[in-house]
């Protein structure tokens, strides 16, 4: 193979490994800073605090929240790129979230659908949520890459 070739199959690869990530309002987690959830609160991030992994853009309300971030940003990414957990889980569709709506279950940052009478953390709850995570995991193997 010529070497241009190899690049577009590298380029190709490194770009299909990034996950898709949900960046309504510019930014992962509707621009809210995924490190505060982990303190059981949902605060909206800056536009002046902000970092970009793997391709996407995340905001924080402090650089203390930043550098945490950056130090281990695996621990704070929500599942499933940011969508409503309970969608992948249940039909495994991408649906927006209201970034007021999550809950931290076994250390990891699931982020939920709340609109119009319908709270998907609620449902989520009532239908055994451990069901539903193994079944999301799955469909986002699917889907969300």
């Amino acid at each position: 193979m010529t070497k241009l070739v190899w690049i577009f199959l590298l380029i190709t690869s490194l770009v299909s490994a990034q996950t898709s990530f949900n960046q309504k309002k510019g930014a992962v987690a509707n621009g809210y800073d995924v490190v505060a959830y982990f303190n059981n609160k949902a605060v909206k991030g800056s536009k002046k605090i902000t970092t970009v992994y793997e391709g996407a853009t995340f905001r924080f309300s402090n650089p203390e929240n930043l550098a945490a971030f950056k130090k281990d940003p695996t621990k704070f990414v929500p599942q499933y790129g940011g969508y409503c957990a309970y969608a992948i889980g249940k039909k495994g569709e991408k649906v927006g979230i209201n970034p007021k709506t999550f809950e931290i279950r076994d250390g990891k940052l699931y982020l939920f659908y709340n609109a119009w009478g319908t709270n998907t953390l609620e449902l989520w709850l009532e239908e055994k949520p451990n069901e539903l995570v193994r079944q999301a995991d799955k469909n986002w193997r699917m889907i969300g890459q």
